[in-house]
C-alpha cells in the first residue's frame, strides 16, 4: 500500500552520499521551488522514483521517534554492513523476525532518522 515515502534531511549531499553508498544505488537530484529532494530509484521501472530524501521546511525534520520505513533487501546483511562507514548507526544488526517473516535490522542514518531493512534470508 506504499505509493511513497519521503525522508527528511538536513544536507542533501551527505544523506545522497550515504543511502548510495548503502544500497549501491544512484540517487537522482531534484530542485523544485524552495525544495530539494533525492528520488530512489524504482527497481522494477526506469525513471520512476518509488521515494525520496527531501530538504524542505520546518514539516521535514529528521527524527529517531517517528514513522518507520523498511527497505526491502536480498539479504539485510549486506546493507546493514555499509552502515557505519557511509556515516550512520547500526541499532540492531540482523535478526530473524520468524521462519515466515524473514529478518530485519535498524540504523539512524546521516541526517538522525531510524529507518529498518528487511530481507526474507
Amino acid at each position: 500500500m506504499i505509493a511513497w515515502f519521503e525522508i527528511p534531511v538536513i544536507q542533501m549531499a551527505r544523506a545522497k552520499s550515504f543511502y548510495e553508498e548503502v544500497f549501491e544505488i544512484e540517487i537522482t537530484h531534484h530542485k523544485l521551488e524552495g525544495i530539494e529532494m533525492g528520488w530512489f530509484p524504482n527497481k522494477n521501472q526506469i525513471g520512476v522514483a518509488t521515494g525520496t530524501l527531501i530538504k524542505a521546511d520546518e514539516h521535514y525534520v529528521p527524527s529517531e521517534n517517528g514513522v518507520l520505513v523498511y527497505f526491502s533487501c536480498d539479504d539485510v546483511a549486506k546493507e546493514i554492513s555499509r552502515v557505519d562507514a557511509a556515516g550512520g548507526k547500526v541499532i540492531s544488526g540482523k535478526k530473524q523476525i520468524s521462519e515466515n517473516h524473514g529478518y530485519m535490522a535498524f540504523f539512524i542514518d546521516s541526517e538522525g532518522n531510524r529507518i529498518a531493512l528487511h530481507s526474507s534470508k
